[in-house]
């Protein structure tokens, strides 16, 4: 699936106050800062990215073509009162980008106003049709999975800075995205929690078909097999990723799952000895590669001793994406799949 996405954008936060709602948002401005020229923030906003402030017709006055919607919340529906954003954006002439699951076509009378300004909507979350149902059949090639103890945890930012760093090195691997802000990131991917549950296994086939036998696939993860919630979206990419191996991603400090109280978070040997078990199923010899840890509201030295706790008790290369590279990481993917 690929996307078009006309840059630079201009990011639209609305009125959340979390920001691990806003993660589209936040990851693109880290990734692609050089595509991002202002936010625009309604009253209460919780969030900022630290760029200027604009309205849509002075960010399309400043060069802006795309408005990225940059929340991703529960459910991922279009709140009501945000709708007179998206017109603003239309008559500057400015394309929509979203990843919600609800369409931008169904805004009554959006589609018809940007008709008239010749603008597009693009819904990313829009899966491409005829999906196979998964065969399970090995396929040739490495893939890596990411899998976290929860929602919003560093998936996305671990696949892509693995990634990185594997080409960096002139390794044969390429990010696989599964989820929007990894699509928009990437321009290519499949919107794996848009599929019908059926053909979930079968997208994550196609997303990561055979490859040489050098070539990684570093696919984004999504959820978690301990979300109450998502838990099928895991564990079909799981199965349709076939990984060779996954990376366990966590939020250092995080108790609960992410807006359901009432379930904890699983310990990291928990979610391997889990994910492992499940994972069997499609390749027998799935096996857990290191830990990825978000650090951010540690101070250096609560890191570095976290990690190094987490190395200890699980025998494995514990890093921060962000913080600390995960160049120790993948070094141990090169010492045991040579």
């Amino acid at each position: 699936m690929q996307v078009e996405i006309k840059a630079p954008y201009l990011l639209f936060l609305g009125d959340e106050p979390e920001r691990s709602h806003a993660k589209t948002a936040i990851g693109i401005a880290h990734w692609r800062p050089e595509s991002c020229i202002a936010q625009l923030r309604l009253p209460g906003s919780g969030v900022d990215l630290g760029l200027p402030e604009m309205t849509p017709a002075e960010a399309a006055g400043a060069g802006a073509k795309s408005l990225i919607w940059g929340v991703a919340g529960v459910g991922g529906k279009v709140p009501g009162h945000w709708v007179p954003s998206l017109f603003e954006a239309v008559e500057a002439g400015l394309d929509i980008v979203a990843g919600t699951h609800s369409s931008l076509r169904i805004i009554p009378g959006l589609a018809d106003a940007a008709e008239k300004a010749g603008v597009s909507l693009i819904d990313i979350r829009k899966p491409p049709a005829g999906l196979p149902v998964g065969t399970g059949v090995k396929r040739s090639g490495r893939r890596l999975l990411m899998v976290g103890t929860d929602c919003v945890v560093g998936k996305k930012y671990t696949a892509l800075a693995v990634a990185k760093e594997m080409v960096d090195r002139g390794m044969n691997a390429e990010f696989r995205a599964t989820g929007q802000t990894g699509i928009m990131i990437a321009g290519a991917g499949m919107p794996i929690d848009a599929v019908v549950s059926d053909f979930v296994s079968g997208a994550a086939e196609v997303l990561s078909p055979d490859a040489d036998d050098d070539h990684w696939d570093v696919i984004e993860g999504q959820g978690s097999l301990y979300h109450p919630g998502y838990a099928a979206v895991t564990l079909g990419l799981m199965h349709g990723s076939q990984p060779d191996g996954f990376v366990v991603c966590h939020q250092a400090g995080r108790t609960a799952i992410d807006a359901f109280p009432e379930f904890p978070i699983p310990t990291i040997p928990e979610l391997i000895e889990l994910t492992i078990a499940t994972g069997k199923l499609t390749n027998p010899a799935i096996r857990c590669v290191g830990v990825s840890i978000n650090t951010s509201k540690m101070s250096v030295k609560e890191r570095t001793d976290y990690l190094a706790g987490i190395a200890a008790e699980t025998g494995l290369p514990s890093v921060d994406p962000v913080a600390t590279g995960v160049g120790p990481l993948v070094d141990h993917i090169v010492d045991i799949f040579k």
